[in-house]
């Protein structure tokens, strides 16, 4: 017997596992949604405030990247390949949001430059993006890639 085989019902993930590259793509495209309102909403923040005292995390945006970590966890223990690879890059989503966040407070203390956008967290939102479509709707493109491959 394993000692953490309770922490994750296996057999109970593997009823649900044709849905976690969904659940991804999912969790990918609201990323990129809340990423969008995160930013404007800082912009606001920054016109408003005197200080970087008031630019503060959204919720809505922090729940999508942490739901997008743990699924692609959990898509790991079912696809161990396709689950790695997009565990890497939800991982550098959440690291890439952290430094983002950060960077918006220096702008907004520095009152000289305005608040950019996300560039590297728009960049790697992009590859996730598009691995996630690749897991999650491939059977769209199935028939076209199982003929030339």
């Amino acid at each position: 017997m394993q000692p953490l085989q309770f922490l994750v019902p296996i057999g109970a993930l593997e009823a649900v596992a044709g849905l976690l590259p969904i659940a991804i793509f999912a969790f990918v495209v609201l990323n990129m949604l809340t990423r969008v309102l995160q930013h404007r909403r800082h912009e606001r923040q920054a016109e408003d405030g005197d200080d970087d005292e008031a630019i503060d995390r959204w919720a809505p945006h922090t729940a999508t990247t942490l739901g997008l970590v743990l699924v692609s966890l959990l898509f790991m223990i079912v696809e161990p390949h396709g689950g790695m690879v997009m565990s890497i890059l939800a991982l550098a989503v959440f690291v890439t949001d952290f430094f983002e966040f950060e960077s918006r407070k220096v702008e907004a203390r520095s009152k000289s430059k305005t608040i950019e956008r996300p560039t590297a967290a728009i960049g790697i939102s992009v590859f996730a993006f598009l691995y996630a479509g690749f897991q999650g709707l491939f059977f769209v493109i199935a028939p076209i890639w199982n003929a030339i491959i």
